[in-house]
């Protein structure tokens, strides 16, 4: 058990946050109280969702940057259509997730009709979605959100287990089957790691474009609904931020930005490392923007590291 531990992708970055929650606690041990550790929890489930978005694109060698802005348009709508139009929550989140797929959907068809790259195309669909949530808002927040989602974003099943810790638990499992059970999962992998060997194989590189773009802006939209279930107002400045940590939770998984290669169990731990830090920063009450600054330098390091592992493997294969 401990020899299929240490092999694991996500070893090191479980490693990692164990010892920053206890060197955090040795300090501070309010660190570990009942609240601290729910206010953490909450965190975390809505960040690693985030991260999850980022990740899927990451395995496929691309990048979304309409992550945010995408999960904002969800959110506002999942606002909007219970304030104005006074739809069930169920309803209302149901539309505001097919708001998600939608756009996910419409990012990945549009490269791969064009062939322009990920990075461009995302970058104008930022815009875009970013343009019809200050029009549907008029830069104002919804504030009439139902008492039933009130409660789910911010009570608590047991102790500091908030509610939506689950549906993030869930979808964690889910992406772990998706990546290591089912084909579609591996299709993404092998179009991330080389897409013309992937295209050989019969793999379809257009058609797993669509499938990863469309399971971000899903990802997206539901981190998007359960911010607004936890702040309990749909804010037009949604997803605004978080486009740093969409990229720092993966990569200091280990995720490879070439792609071909990615971890949801390592990914969840890079959001808890993030996480501990965040909330460390206001337990010592430091500038909490300085955890900007933060986030950066774990991407460069991680990155780096990345760097070092790939180049060493490539050596030993040559020897």
């Amino acid at each position: 058990m401990a020899r299929l531990i240490s092999q694991s992708d996500w070893a090191t970055p479980m490693i990692v946050a164990v010892s920053l929650g206890v060197l955090i606690s040795l300090f501070n041990p309010a660190f570990l109280s009942t609240f601290n550790i729910q206010v953490l929890l909450e965190a975390v489930s809505i960040n690693v969702l985030i991260a999850l978005s980022q990740m899927v694109i990451i395995a496929i060698g691309q990048m979304n940057l309409s992550v945010g802005a995408l999960g904002g348009l969800a959110a506002v709508i999942f606002a909007g259509l219970m304030e104005v139009f006074g739809l069930p929550p169920i309803v209302a989140g149901a539309l505001a997730l097919g708001v998600g797929l939608a756009g996910g959907f419409l990012n990945g068809l549009l490269i791969g009709l064009t062939g322009i790259s990920a990075f461009v195309i995302t970058l104008a669909t930022l815009s875009i979605f970013k343009g019809l949530n200050l029009a549907i808002t008029q830069a104002q927040p919804f504030y009439e959100i139902p008492d039933a989602v009130k409660h789910f974003g911010n009570a608590t099943l047991f102790g500091p287990f908030p509610i939506i810790f689950v549906p993030a638990a869930l979808i964690v499992v889910l992406l772990v089957v998706f990546f290591n059970r089912l084909p579609v999962g591996r299709w993404l992998l092998a179009v991330g790691g080389n897409a013309h060997s992937a295209e050989l194989s019969g793999i379809s590189t257009a058609k797993t474009v669509v499938i990863a773009h469309a399971i971000s802006g899903f990802l997206a939209a539901c981190a998007g609904v359960l911010l607004v279930a936890r702040l309990q107002l749909g804010q037009p400045t949604i997803g605004d931020d978080w486009l740093i940590m969409s990229f720092a939770a993966p990569i200091i998984g280990g995720a490879i930005l070439a792609g071909g290669h990615v971890s949801t169990v390592a990914t969840v731990f890079g959001v808890l490392i993030v996480a501990q830090i965040t909330q460390a920063l206001v337990l010592f009450h430091i500038d909490p923007f300085f955890v900007q600054v933060v986030l950066g330098l774990m991407i460069l390091a991680a990155v780096s590291v990345n760097q070092w592992r790939e180049l060493r493997m490539q050596r030993a294969g040559q020897e």
